[in-house]
């Protein structure tokens, strides 16, 4: 992949056709703060815009995937500020969350707090044997919040209660046997790992596959019955893309299909 020009830039960005790679740059332990904060969010709110865009993955560079928010930072809030903060993570995080495209964490090692939040956000999550996970915000004297809501969909209520009372975080092989990661792999055959994912992907129809991500954005923010409703638009609406006439006629051919 191609790298970013700037090597010192909060984010890291390379990019192989249409697959971007978005590297946290503050090793070793990517810590949050309001210049990776902005920048992660300014990277997905451009990337939104890019239709040749077909997957993206979020890594860190060092010994994290993110240790969570600076320590240092939150010290020196006071009510207002720490609305403020809050918000502008909240802001990032949702750019991932509601990118038209999925987006894969790639988990190297800890990664705790906001950072889990992150990798919740993404569609999909790789995590190297040595990863970790947890929200030991009540550790600090703040609850767990903003997208620590989607926890509960991913392990079940008193799996999620557990984590978010305690603190405790949990291995790569138990996130695995929860749920809350789709794949586990040696540290150094993570990247590896994460590629055969994306080459999945890729071998999808592009425009069903952006349909399937924005059915799965929407399907989280409404009733059942609206979902359904949701989901017979988006598969009329496949065909005016000619995708599925390609799909069925490969398939009749015993070939692959040309997207």
């Amino acid at each position: 992949m191609a790298p970013s020009e700037n090597s010192d830039a909060p984010v890291l960005l390379e990019r192989e056709g249409g697959v971007v790679r978005c590297s946290l740059n503050r090793p070793p332990l990517n810590l949050l703060e309001p210049g990776i904060i902005d920048a992660l969010r300014e990277c997905f709110a451009g990337l939104a815009g890019d239709a040749s865009v077909r997957v993206a993955v979020i890594a860190g560079q060092g010994r994290a995937f993110t240790g969570g928010m600076n320590v240092r930072v939150l010290h020196d809030l006071d009510v207002r500020r720490a609305k403020q903060l809050i918000t502008a993570i909240h802001e990032a995080i949702r750019a991932v969350h509601e990118a038209p495209f999925p987006v894969i964490a790639e988990v190297n090692g800890a990664c705790l707090g906001a950072g889990f939040e992150l990798a919740m956000a993404c569609d999909l999550r790789v995590a190297a044997e040595t990863a970790s996970f947890g929200l030991p915000e009540v550790r600090v004297g703040v609850p767990s919040v903003i997208e620590a809501a989607l926890l509960p969909a991913l392990v079940g209520p008193g799996r999620a209660a557990e984590m978010l009372l305690t603190g405790a975080p949990v291995s790569a092989v138990q996130a695995l046997a929860w749920g809350l990661v789709n794949r586990v792999a040696p540290a150094a055959r993570l990247r590896e790992a994460t590629a055969e994912v994306v080459r999945q992907i890729l071998d999808c129809a592009p425009g069903a596959v952006r349909l399937q991500k924005e059915l799965m954005i929407r399907w989280r923010q409404t009733d059942l019955a609206t979902a359904v409703r949701l989901g017979i638009n988006a598969f009329a609406t496949a065909y005016a893309t000619g995708e599925p006439q390609e799909g069925a006629q490969a398939f009749l051919d015993k070939r692959r299909p040309d997207w």
